[in-house]
């Protein structure tokens, strides 16, 4: 089975991105973090909605085709139904999607881009110039989250449209350019403010950090 996220960038994609976040971080003494998740989360109420509506759709249909009113027949499909469509849905994630609801996501998202951008010490910088760009595929959903040090000196819709340049790029199957371009324009904004220094070392490594999922 493909995984996600190596099927989301290709191994172009990445040393391309990984090549604009070190040009970009010779220029600014901030450091840019790129990280891209299959999921961030597991969905486990999703997953067993999903498997006893399609379990309960099946049998019924199966019941009704056969023309059997047979209650214990009727539970022994629905049980065996629904064990090999909750693993189904665990081994494709995607067909669950149905069964999250958008602010669950949205909040799942936030969670876990906000758990990496402590986890990975982006909060930990010396001026706190560090930002992390946070892509989840299965929710289809992009976070660009800055330090105090830059988000102070940054209106936030500069992050909004680096995330809508990011989302567009996904739309139109460039997401390895449009990430590489997101990563530039936020290499600019931290040499406007943060110009790299005398002595300036990389707090951060360059590349790209990709996992299945935040949360198991």
């Amino acid at each position: 089975m493909n995984d996600p996220v190596n099927s989301f960038l290709t191994e172009q994609d990445k040393q391309f991105i990984e090549e604009r976040i070190r040009e970009a971080e010779k220029t600014t003494s901030g450091e840019i973090v790129v990280k891209v998740v299959a999921s961030s989360d597991a969905y486990p109420a999703a997953g067993l909605l999903g498997s006893s509506m399609f379990s309960l759709a099946i049998a019924l249909s199966a019941m009704f085709v056969a023309g059997s009113r047979d209650m214990w027949m009727f539970l022994m499909l629905f049980g065996v139904l629904f064990i090999l469509i909750n693993e189904l849905l665990r081994r494709v994630s995607l067909l669950k999607r149905p069964f999250v609801s958008a602010a669950d996501m949205r909040e799942e998202v936030e969670q876990a881009a906000a758990a990496a951008f402590y986890r990975r010490g982006i909060h930990d910088t010396v001026d706190r110039t560090g930002i992390l760009i946070y892509i989840s595929v299965f929710e289809h959903r992009v976070r660009v989250i800055a330090d105090k040090g830059i988000s102070a000196k940054v209106e936030p819709h500069i992050w909004q449209e680096i995330v809508d340049t990011i989302i567009s790029g996904i739309r139109s199957r460039r997401q390895g350019a449009a990430i590489a371009d997101a990563v530039e324009r936020c290499g600019r904004i931290l040499a406007e403010y943060f110009p790299v220094m005398p002595g300036d070392r990389n707090e951060l490594g360059d590349t790209i950090i990709m996992g299945r999922s935040f949360k198991p």
